[in-house]
């Protein structure tokens, strides 16, 4: 089933989300809906509360993006793995590497995109679908997108990256989605 996703302005998408447990109930459904969801609106990842679930629980799939790299993208990311991953109570142990900028959006803020700077790696632990414990490192396009979904956990968006400038800037764009004026081709929950 596609659920519909959590507008900007919500209190679900600037809450610290909690751990679960392998007993959450119907987790394998929702891990199902999510994936759905997350095809229906072309995004490369999905965070619980973008879905009005304050848990920690995200979901990563870069595949269509590696496979849609052109030969000047395989020079800048020659060692880029895609990777279609579930992230569950997630913490990050590093982030690493030089800064450096790219064009992010967000399924939950639409239309609006800017160039954020990140660390070009990272570290984290986590547990797949199976409450199986994993630890890996990540970098690229992956390690970026890793860290964009697991701010959503944690409460933070890529806007809380722009200057001060940039944010007065979007501030009409940003009502505009609170407010429920903007439409997009998938399902949105606005505030109230």
């Amino acid at each position: 089933m596609i659920l519909p996703v959590v507008a900007y302005g919500h209190p679900v998408l600037r809450k610290v989300c909690d751990d679960i447990t392998p007993d959450y109930p119907g987790l394998e459904k929702l891990l199902a809906d999510m994936w759905e969801t997350l095809y229906n609106s072309n995004g490369v990842g999905l965070a619980a509360p973008q879905i009005n679930k304050p848990i920690r629980l995200f979901l990563v799939d870069t595949e269509q993006i590696v496979e849609g790299f052109d030969d000047e993208d395989r020079k800048e990311y020659p060692n880029e793995k895609a990777i279609k991953q579930v992230f569950i109570n997630a913490q990050i142990i590093e982030e690493s590497g030089e800064l450096w900028a790219y064009n992010e959006g967000c399924l939950s803020i639409p239309k609006i995109r800017e160039d954020i700077q990140r660390r070009a790696k990272v570290h984290i632990r986590y547990m797949d679908e199976n409450f199986v414990e994993h630890e890996g490192h990540f970098h690229g396009i992956t390690a970026r997108v890793i860290q964009h979904e697991y701010d959503h956990i944690e409460g933070k968006l890529f806007i809380d990256y722009m200057s001060s400038l940039k944010k007065r800037l979007i501030k009409k764009k940003l009502d505009d989605i609170s407010s429920g004026k903007i439409r997009m081709d998938y399902r949105m929950i606005y505030p109230k």
